[in-house]
């Protein structure tokens, strides 16, 4: 089952953050065959750490829990919280098979937390620059809690434009990198 997690950063952990590099990647070794998309989200500057996304496929919600709280950044406390739900990829591919690569334009994490009825559960009709997209849902997949997407745009607001703004309680727009070791 696809999972999507996002770690937030506790502020002023960029330190302890930066020390665990290396725990981080090779525990994500460990996942890498299981992995749809990764990487970090940013403050406004581009350079100041906010979060980690990761977006893989594992066999059960057990398994995700696992996954999501033994990672070492979030055993040091460099994580304030964790959103963790059941994702459906929409686009059936990985971040590595986006057809214009990991370099070039804007990359954005939009997460729009669910209110009421399902909204975009299919990607909008432009998909050239959609990274990953799904809709969030409850432990049992039965629910629908939200979408997101990881989006290639000019600006968070033309990132935000992929979800539809009046059918979410929050739309959140972050800047995101695509995500592993450096080559």
């Amino acid at each position: 089952m696809d999972m999507f997690c996002y770690h937030r950063d506790r502020p002023g952990s960029a330190a302890l953050r930066n020390e665990l590099l290396s725990e981080h990647w090779s525990y994500m070794d460990r996942y890498a065959a299981q992995m749809i998309a990764r990487g970090p989200t940013f403050a406004a500057d581009g350079a100041t750490p906010t979060g980690s996304v990761h977006i893989l496929d594992l066999p059960d919600v057990a398994a995700a829990r696992a996954f999501a709280f033994d990672e070492p950044n979030y055993q040091a406390g460099v994580y304030r919280d964790v959103l963790l739900r059941r994702w459906r990829n929409m686009l059936g591919r990985t971040m590595w098979d986006f057809p214009a690569g990991r370099t070039g334009g804007n990359r954005y994490l939009v997460l729009g937390l669910g209110a009421g009825d399902a909204a975009d559960i299919s990607p909008p009709r432009d998909r050239d620059e959609l990274i990953a997209y799904g809709p969030l849902l409850s432990d049992d997949g039965a629910t629908w809690l939200g979408t997101a997407a990881l989006v290639r745009a000019s600006d968070p607001g033309e990132a935000a434009a992929v979800l539809t703004p009046d059918r979410y309680a929050d739309v959140e727009v972050h800047n995101w990198a695509f995500g592993g070791r450096p080559s």
